[in-house]
């Protein structure tokens, strides 16, 4: 066995794989780690014509909440395959704290996070990603005005473009 085959791979949530029930369907040997913030980013929806979904972008001041997940080689080339990787979405890896689940202890990871490319314009959500989204944000706990004063913000911009 190869050391790729072997070797654990970090990933970061801050939408619509937030939803548990989605992530197992879409990546079966998907573990969830724990939580934490990203600080200095923000989250915003863009997208093309056929919808708009999350994405992370630096802000100082900002925080994101999350959720790190350990995922197999299959499991990151299923993400890839749904999250449009690498045309739609680019990955960057990001060293994090993250609060584990089942421990409550502190661990720090280098994980990889998906972040869509920046001339993709802002737009608004469909109902469904955003019930997805927040289901996601039910289940850990995360304030949802978060997810709400993204929408906003990209709301007004949205309308203010057009």
């Amino acid at each position: 066995m190869n050391k790729q085959n072997t070797e654990k791979r970090y990933y970061i949530a801050y939408g619509s794989n937030l939803n548990v029930a989605q992530m197992r369907m879409r990546c079966p040997g998907a573990i969830i780690l724990g939580t934490a913030t990203l600080k200095g980013w923000e989250l915003l929806f863009k997208g093309s014509k056929t919808g708009s979904y999350l994405t992370i972008e630096r802000k100082p001041g900002g925080c994101v909440p999350i959720v790190v997940w350990m995922v197999t080689e299959a499991d990151e080339k299923a993400l890839d395959r749904y999250e449009g990787f690498p045309n739609f979405y680019l990955k960057k890896s990001i060293r994090i704290s993250y609060k584990g689940i089942q421990s409550g202890l502190l661990r720090s990871v280098t994980a990889f996070a998906y972040i869509m490319r920046e001339d993709r314009p802002i737009g608004i959500p469909g109902y469904y990603y955003m019930r997805t989204c927040l289901e996601g944000y039910d289940t850990f706990g995360f304030d949802r005005n978060i997810l709400f004063d993204a929408y906003d913000k990209c709301a007004e911009v949205y309308d203010n473009e057009r």
